[in-house]
């Protein structure tokens, strides 16, 4: 990936996971010295730091799926099995313009989860597989977590007593309450909210598997979606990313914010081939060429 990266003369930038690395300072670098667009190889985590510099700058951002289930790759429509053909943007591609969601300060592609979930991200064994061990564990996370009371309030409505809250960067298809899958759009400029209280294991399971509603709170709203705690940190999943928040975390989206290039020809048949394109074109050179960093 990195060879093809370079044959079109793009600088590329290792990530070193032994050594603290800052890639937004790093993507903010390549804007200073006059770089035309940026791109990130990696999961949504990371996706997510470089788009919002993307976004900030008004640079055309490339997506390469080289993370663990590469949800916003997928939803793009790009080839996961294939990373480096998301590079083929640069010969024949066209401009998508994509929503964002911002949960506080921080961008996010995918989602971002609270209580349960949340929970959930921090465990060993969904860093290795996330959508096996959510479908397998999560029903017992939900019934059995104690966590911190949550309150959330999605403009006028308050769903009550949540263990669970999941928003999301644009709702996820009615046959995927559990957020687990693909998303209809990427440029509805609406939240999908989620949110959920478990009675027990065998009806959460029940719940998530049948695709079914019942028993869920599930919104979509233009709206900010505000996430309250009985305290003054409240823990959560940034697209899949254990981290830990301000209380109360003001969820909102930013409508096509992010210029997004993907290869004209692509596999997914997810929300992609649904958004508004048009021929990729770089802001600095209007003809097409690229001068890349």
């Amino acid at each position: 990936m990195a060879e093809r990266a370079g044959a079109f003369g793009a600088q590329v930038f290792l990530i070193d996971h032994s050594l603290p690395q800052d890639l937004a300072t790093v993507a903010r670098r390549a804007v200073d010295d006059s770089a035309d667009l940026l791109k990130m190889a990696g999961g949504d985590g990371t996706q997510a730091l470089v788009a919002e510099v993307a976004a900030e700058s008004g640079l055309p951002f490339m997506v390469i799926p080289a993370g663990t289930c590469n949800h916003f790759a997928m939803d793009l429509g790009l080839d996961r099995e294939e990373p480096s053909a998301a590079l083929e943007a640069l010969t024949d591609g066209v401009e998508l313009r994509v929503d964002l969601g911002y949960a506080g300060q921080r961008v996010f592609v995918n989602n971002v989860s609270f209580g349960a979930y949340a929970a959930l991200v921090q465990d060993p064994a969904y860093q290795d597989d996330e959508l096996g061990t959510a479908v397998r564990i999560l029903p017992e996370f939900l019934a059995g977590h104690e966590g911190p009371e949550l309150v959330v309030h999605v403009g006028p409505l308050t769903p009550g007593g949540p263990d669970d809250v999941l928003v999301s960067n644009n709702p996820y298809q009615v046959d995927d309450p559990a957020g687990l899958g693909r998303r209809a759009h990427l440029d509805s400029g609406l939240l999908g909210v989620l949110a959920a209280r478990a009675e027990t294991p065998a009806e959460t399971a029940a719940r998530l598997r049948s695709g079914q509603p019942h028993g869920l709170t599930r919104l979509a709203t233009p709206d900010v979606v505000v996430v309250h705690a009985d305290g003054p940190i409240l823990p959560a999943g940034l697209d899949g990313e254990a981290v830990s928040l301000p209380s109360p975390v003001r969820c909102r989206i930013s409508p096509r914010a992010i210029r997004v290039w993907v290869p004209r020809h692509r596999p997914g048949t997810g929300t992609s081939r649904g958004l508004r394109s048009r021929p990729a074109r770089s802001a600095r050179h209007p003809a097409g060429g690229l001068r890349l960093r």
